[in-house]
């Protein structure tokens, strides 16, 4: 798991020494549309978080649809996951960040933020399913 934002902090015990205590935050790491594109050909799961209309108008080929808004109740869903890498996705990379976030923060080990999300996928010329606009 990637760790950011270690924090340290010393505990004062009763005889007046101060011991270390670090914390860290789990994180993510960030890819761009053609490494996603790279790893969904893998086999790795590309999760869009976004909502089920932007995702009917347009979203990458054999992604699957979790909006950010109903992750936290579906992570269970995903936890076959857990240790596999995992591709996360939205319009702008804003989204899927803080989805990442979520499930890095769940145990969620090798979690990636597609950065520029759909947007940036469509100007790659990347494939992509549109439905009704």
């Amino acid at each position: 798991m990637l760790l950011r934002g270690a924090i340290a902090v010393a505990i004062s015990t009763a005889s007046g020494t101060h011991l270390p205590v670090y914390a860290a935050e789990p994180a993510f790491a960030t890819i761009d549309v053609q490494q996603g594109r790279a790893l969904k050909e893998q086999g790795v799961l590309l999760l869009d978080v976004r909502e089920p209309a932007e995702y009917e108008e347009v979203h990458a080929p054999g992604s699957t649809l979790v909006p950010l808004s109903e992750l936290p109740s579906r992570l269970q869903e995903l936890r076959s996951h857990l240790l596999k890498p995992v591709a996360v996705i939205c319009r702008s990379g804003r989204r899927s960040a803080r989805a990442a976030e979520i499930m890095a923060r769940a145990g969620f080990t090798n979690v990636y933020n597609v950065q520029g999300g759909m947007n940036a996928w469509e100007a790659a010329n990347l494939p992509v399913i549109k439905g009704v606009r």
